[in-house]
């Protein structure tokens, strides 16, 4: 069921429900447009530009233009990725400048409902560009891929950014990083160079864990771990397909099974509230809630009202949703058409949640 939908003034790219109490409403949607600029003697520059809009989510409001409102948006450069904070309303964005930034979300002086960013802090973390950002659980510390292929380590201390390790980790674009949610000095990445990797922060340089290098045809797009069983990892690939992990041996993990999606898997997002339960943006080929439990890996649900790239994708995370399996409420952005949609899939009514 479509809930509502509206267009950017920019190519969207990612978006992230803000998962803090009394935040869970708010919807934070991104995007990156490459602008044309005339420079010096008449030659043609290009401007990587963005914006971090928010909005505010009611998938029950009977008044229609209540379910999906704009409240607030920043100018700024191309935003490649952005990231909550797993322990407060502090949003992470990495972008085209290479530039790492922190803006808190806070209620709006005087406002009823209303909510701004606010500036934190940022960091200059390269010359080239920040394309993805993750934060480790304890919200200490973050980590960037970088268009150049390296990897960096940022601590968080007092609200201040400052690179610890930068190093040359894959031959071309890191498109994703994660850090393992039980063991933080754990880091995965995935790159343009196809290979699929693990690196142990506790050594500098960091150490490479494993290289898998033959799994995946093309670039590895996204890492997702579970959060019920953390030693199951997901990755998805330009070359369309999910692939479900054994991580417990960690030196050489297992491609237990896959999926092929039919369109290059850009982003995973767990169900917040429903085990095994994912949800993937899969670029040409819309999105697809996937059953990736006991037995085969399973589309449940495909959404295609988008008409571009399918990017960016999440989950609302709500209280309802912890009683009631029929309330899951999911973002989604297209990239050329520059278009947000909010949707609530279908088929996940019979299946119960592991939040009591």
């Amino acid at each position: 069921m479509d809930v509502g939908s509206c267009h950017l003034g920019g190519n969207a790219d990612a978006v992230e429900f803000c998962p803090h109490r009394p935040f869970r409403h708010i919807l934070a949607a991104a995007t990156y447009t490459l602008q044309e600029q005339a420079g010096e003697e008449e030659e043609q520059q290009q401007d990587r530009a963005g914006t971090v809009s928010l909005f505010s989510v009611d998938a029950g409001a009977e008044d229609e233009s209540q379910r999906l409102r704009l409240l607030h948006t920043v100018e700024t450069a191309g935003v490649f990725d952005m990231k909550w904070s797993p322990t407060a309303p502090l949003l992470a964005q990495a972008d085209a400048h290479g530039r790492l930034v922190l803006r808190r979300l806070e209620h709006e002086d005087g406002s009823d409902g209303g909510v701004v960013l606010t500036d934190v802090s940022a960091a200059k973390i390269s010359s080239s560009m920040c394309l993805y950002v993750d934060w480790n659980q304890n919200a200490d510390s973050l980590a960037v891929g970088l268009s150049d292929g390296s990897l960096s380590v940022i601590p968080m201390r007092e609200d201040r950014l400052e690179v610890s390790e930068q190093w040359t980790a894959h031959q071309y674009e890191v498109w994703t990083c994660y850090f393992d949610r039980a063991r933080p000095h754990l880091l995965y990445s995935g790159s343009d160079d196809c290979s699929f990797s693990c690196w142990d922060l506790r050594e500098s340089p960091s150490n490479a864990v494993f290289r898998n290098k033959k799994s995946h045809t093309m670039g590895v797009c996204c890492i997702a771990q579970n959060p019920l069983e953390g030693n199951i990892l997901l990755t998805g690939s330009y070359d369309e397909f999910l692939r479900v992990w054994d991580m417990r041996s960690m030196m050489k993990p297992v491609n237990e099974k896959s999926l092929n999606l039919g369109g290059g898997v850009w982003r995973l997002k767990y169900h917040p509230d429903i085990a095994d339960v994912v949800l993937a943006a899969c670029m040409h080929n819309g999105f697809a809630i996937v059953k990736t439990g006991a037995g085969d890996a399973t589309i449940m649900e495909t959404y295609c009202k988008h008409e571009s790239l399918a990017y960016g994708a999440d989950w609302q995370t709500s209280e309802a949703a912890e009683h009631n399996t029929n309330s899951s409420v999911i973002a989604t952005c297209s990239f050329y058409d520059r278009l947000l949609r909010v949707w609530q899939p279908e088929n996940l009514v019979n299946h119960p949640t592991f939040k009591t």
